[in-house]
């Protein structure tokens, strides 16, 4: 089980990490916060650019936590908000993402959650710190909570801003 544990922290976190720096670099074909921000701005996430940049740092921060194991909960939480954002922009393309919809987010969002639920396993910072209480029930509910709360106040003001764009 600690590897299994182990490889899904770091497969996880190494993804992260790349989606952090298609936004953050332009790296992996990624097109920058100039040309991210402008897509950002279609879907009412205003300022595209500065928001951007909050993405980016929010996706970096999860990926270090969650692979180094390091406050798993608030890692966990970190992710899920920050993808339950970026799957909110193709709800309505469905989930499957060969038609552009949110299939990719879900998946990064709930193995995240997964993660604040189950705690990193032994081979964690956690754990060589000696806050192996940072898992369970509670915690992976403190994690659903935080992410679905900073998540949806994203979503709400993104919604906002579009139905003030149409008026």
């Amino acid at each position: 089980m600690e590897i299994g544990l182990l490889l899904l922290r770091l497969l996880l976190g190494g993804l992260l990490f790349g989606h952090a720096a298609q936004k953050m670099f332009g790296w992996f074909r990624g097109h920058g916060p100039e040309g991210t921000g402008k897509v950002f701005e279609t879907w009412g996430f205003r300022p595209g650019k500065s928001l951007v940049i909050l993405a980016a740092v929010c996706e970096l921060t999860a990926a270090a936590l969650v692979v180094l194991g390091l406050l798993t909960p608030l890692g966990a939480a970190i992710a899920f908000g920050t993808m339950l954002v970026a799957g909110s922009v193709n709800v309505s393309k469905g989930i499957w993402a060969q038609n552009g919809g949110y299939e990719l987010p879900l998946v990064y969002g709930g193995l995240a959650l997964g993660l604040g639920y189950t705690g990193p396993g032994e081979w964690s910072l956690d754990r060589a710190l000696g806050w192996e209480d940072l898992s369970g029930a509670g915690w992976g509910s403190a994690a659903l909570a935080l992410g679905l709360v900073t998540g949806l106040i994203a979503i709400s003001r993104a919604s906002r801003e579009l139905r003030r764009q149409a008026a």
